[in-house]
């Protein structure tokens, strides 16, 4: 997407802010804004999912009881196969009353306690995101979420992204200059937001389902994208 915008009188100044002095950049020609984007594609090499127990019971003690049991076999199972210990975070830890709406009373009536404990864990390798997914409802797991795929370092993308954004950028308004019987530009500023995206995991955030009924879990990691979205300012030049 581009955005042309030429004033007729071009006498604006252009500031930025240099340690603790201000630069004014005296804009002598017309002035061309653009927007750019671009995407670079590559394959991830880190997934994230997520796992998580539910428990109810009379008490809020012994709904809690119960879940930090659960829970821990399910941290136990991820160790297992590997996973260093700062690679799992636990996201989330609630504890609430539970009421059921008694419709011959009209009326809340109160059930029990649910307690709810939630871990995030980082795969190095993407090729077992499948597997530990099956392992953690294995585990106990009630719920489990993901996989989210990502890069550990998109540097290199988010500079080749940037670079094809901003000589696409250049070249257009070059093109305006030269069509505005100038011969070149000059860049006056650049606004720039990078940002890194993945196709959606495989099922729903938050999927229940039984261990002995869940079959071998298929999961494709694709490819992520790394767009760079400039917004480029030039003066055009004689």
């Amino acid at each position: 997407m581009t955005r042309l915008a030429i004033p007729l009188i071009a006498l604006t100044a252009l500031a930025s802010p240099a340690a603790a002095a201000e630069i004014q950049i005296a804009v002598q020609n017309p002035v061309v804004e653009l927007s750019a984007s671009e995407t670079v594609t590559s394959k991830p090499d880190i997934a994230t999912v997520s796992s998580g127990v539910t428990t109810e019971a009379q008490t809020a003690v012994e709904a809690m009881r119960l879940n930090a049991d659960a829970m821990d076999a399910v941290i136990k199972r991820i160790k297992a196969l590997g996973i260093d210990a700062d690679d799992i975070q636990t996201t989330g830890i609630n504890l609430g009353a539970r009421y059921d709406y008694d419709q011959q009373a009209q009326r809340q009536v109160f059930r029990g306690y649910q307690a709810s404990n939630r871990v995030s864990v980082t795969l190095r390798n993407v090729a077992r995101a499948g597997e530990v997914l099956d392992a953690l409802v294995a585990a106990g797991a009630t719920d489990v979420g993901g996989p989210d795929f990502s890069l550990a370092d998109d540097s290199a993308q988010r500079a080749q992204a940037r670079k094809a954004a901003f000589d696409h950028a250049k070249a257009q308004a070059t093109q305006y200059a030269v069509w505005s019987g100038y011969t070149g530009v000059q860049l006056l500023e650049v606004d720039e937001s990078v940002s890194q995206t993945a196709p959606p995991p495989p099922f729903p955030p938050t999927v229940r389902m039984q261990a002995a009924e869940a079959k071998a879990t298929p999961v494709e990691p694709g490819l992520v994208t790394t767009q760079a979205n400039l917004t480029v300012k030039f003066e055009m030049t004689r």
